[in-house]
């Protein structure tokens, strides 16, 4: 009889690895067969800014905006190691995910047991791909939670030998966390304050107290500190600072309640819609984990992380889908401890019946795929583009960049009159100005008329070969109060001073018509459209 109880635990784990390494191949397989979907514009942003690192201009000094320098870094890495083209950044991209993946088993089992790693890897494979998080687009948080996930690892192993290295070791990542965006502070915060309260609970001493948060808080200083360092001496760090410190409070205070609620219920509408299945499991995962003591105090813990993750999402009160992979991780991880007592209520019991947990998460698995089936299967890169971002122009951007690299000197700037950042990055030329964003200039804040004085400024200054004026609401986002200095001033000066060379009309997610040195006079006015300009004589 034993003998058969083991032939069948055997079987049981050849079948759970079986579905693991079914799930983690089509994630990878999806990944690599969409790798060269456009960029998307934060993806232009990091890309364009992290090509001025590798040509050695610091952050801050020919790009503006207010995330901390960490993922421009980590873009900079990439593209070194896998080239400066699409491909490259998605295939980054891959790797984070992979690593974010691994390090997400590796918590599960230390928390709970080797089940609920697995499941919760599964679950967050699957989660972190969704096109409701913008999961193909290499954004910021994919590369802060990688470090935080590091950094959780370590904490939990800061009472095991060698506490003090693990200890500072967890303040470095989550430190690195931070630097790749600033919501990341709240997992700081959450490391600390688990700290204190594990070693309160422990008794350790307040002596040893002290020491092992001055150790885990210089851990997490020592990036940003290291950081300004370098920004200073690279001579940008009043820029820095003005961005992502003066400029940022100002960005955080801008959203209403009543509208952060609205935009809360919309996006998690979405968010949850397309994966409910896992998230359902989630919710029986908590409620499973405070109902078991065996469980309690790992499930308070993913509690705290899933507080901390939350502030981190909410930050500003913009909730964007992509700010939610700051909670995949914890939400996966329930759906492991789900999945864990499910596996413990059916040991025993015969064959078939043990093979229930693994058939709920196979199935709770393949529904978001299917869902998504002919995004994933079927469209091509341009048109998943579509599929997720409607008529942005991130597949025009391309050919609008190539037109502009073929038409300039690289000694020559160009200008973008709206928010495609991604068109510096493709065409690698320089900015006319350090505004790669319109979008500050119309949020109804008190740097706004400034800010446009300082970017017709420089435009002025800098006479850029070509401007690419972006007739599309998305890129601008103009409010009803917003200045409109910098409108008036664009009429006026493309008229004085530039010939329209190109226009590009995005008509449907099937059809865009591109017009180069002959631009037609278009019987109706087009909604969707770009125009390229070029500098008189």
């Amino acid at each position: 009889m034993t003998g058969k109880v083991i032939d069948r635990d055997r079987v049981l784990r050849r079948v759970w690895l079986l579905l693991a390494t079914i799930v983690f191949v089509l994630v990878i397989a999806i990944r690599i067969r969409l790798l060269s979907i456009p960029l998307e514009r934060d993806e232009g942003e990091y890309a364009y800014t992290g090509q001025l690192m590798l040509q050695g201009i610091p952050p801050y000094k020919l790009a503006y905006n207010m995330k901390f320098p960490g993922t421009y870094a980590a873009y900079a890495g990439i593209m070194s190691l896998f080239g400066q083209t699409i491909n490259g950044i998605h295939l980054g991209l891959l790797m984070v995910n992979a690593a974010t993946i691994v390090l997400t088993f590796f918590l599960g089992r230390r928390l709970v047991n080797s089940i609920a790693g697995l499941a919760a890897a599964i679950a967050y494979a699957i989660l972190s791909l969704s096109p409701s998080v913008f999961g193909l687009a290499a954004h910021a948080t994919h590369f802060v939670m990688l470090p935080v996930l590091g950094a959780t690892l370590l904490l939990l192993r800061q009472s095991d030998r060698g506490a003090i290295v693990s200890l500072f070791a967890s303040g470095l990542l989550f430190g690195i966390g931070l630097l790749m965006k600033q919501p990341a502070f709240f997992f700081v915060l959450f490391g600390g304050i688990y700290l204190v309260s594990n070693d309160l609970r422990r008794r350790v001493g307040l002596r040893a107290i002290l020491l092992r948060n001055l150790i885990f808080g210089g851990g997490a200083i020592l990036p940003f500190g290291i950081t300004c360092l370098l920004l200073w001496y690279a001579g940008v760090f009043d820029k820095f600072w003005f961005w992502t410190i003066d400029y940022a409070r100002q960005y955080a205070t801008v959203v209403p309640l009543k509208e952060a609620l609205r935009m809360f219920a919309e996006t998690v509408t979405k968010v949850i819609g397309a994966s409910w299945t896992l998230w359902l499991l989630a919710g029986f995962g908590l409620l499973a984990g405070v109902w078991h003591k065996a469980t309690r105090a790992s499930t308070s813990f993913l509690l705290g992380l899933f507080a901390a993750s939350a502030l981190a999402l909410s930050s500003g009160l913009y909730f964007r889908e992509h700010y939610f992979i700051f909670v995949l991780p914890t939400v996966s991880l329930f759906v492991g401890i789900a999945i864990s007592k499910l596996t413990a209520r059916v040991t025993g019991h015969t064959k078939i019946v043990r093979f229930v947990p693994l058939s709920v998460l196979a199935a709770a698995v393949c529904l978001p795929v299917i869902l998504a089936e002919t995004l994933f299967f079927e469209a091509s890169p341009v048109e998943a583009c579509r599929m997720i971002y409607d008529l942005n122009p991130f597949p025009e951007s391309i050919r609008i960049a190539e037109y502009a690299r073929n038409h300039t000197d690289p000694e020559d700037t160009i200008g973008i009159l709206g928010s495609e950042p991604q068109i510096y990055f493709y065409s690698n030329r320089h900015a006319a100005t350090g505004y790669i964003y319109t979008y500050s200039l119309m949020e109804l804040q008190s740097y706004a008329l400034p800010m446009q004085q300082e970017m017709i400024r420089e435009i002025e200054v800098t006479r850029p070969k070509y401007l690419i004026a972006v007739h599309i609401t998305s890129s601008w986002l103009k409010h009803p109060g917003s200045e409109a200095l910098i409108l008036r001033w664009i009429n006026v000066y493309l008229k004085e001073h530039y010939d329209v060379v190109g226009a590009v009309n995005i008509v449907a997610n099937d059809r865009t018509d591109y017009y180069f040195e002959q631009v037609p006079k278009l019987a109706l006015p087009p909604v969707n459209y770009i125009l390229l300009y070029q500098r008189k004589l």
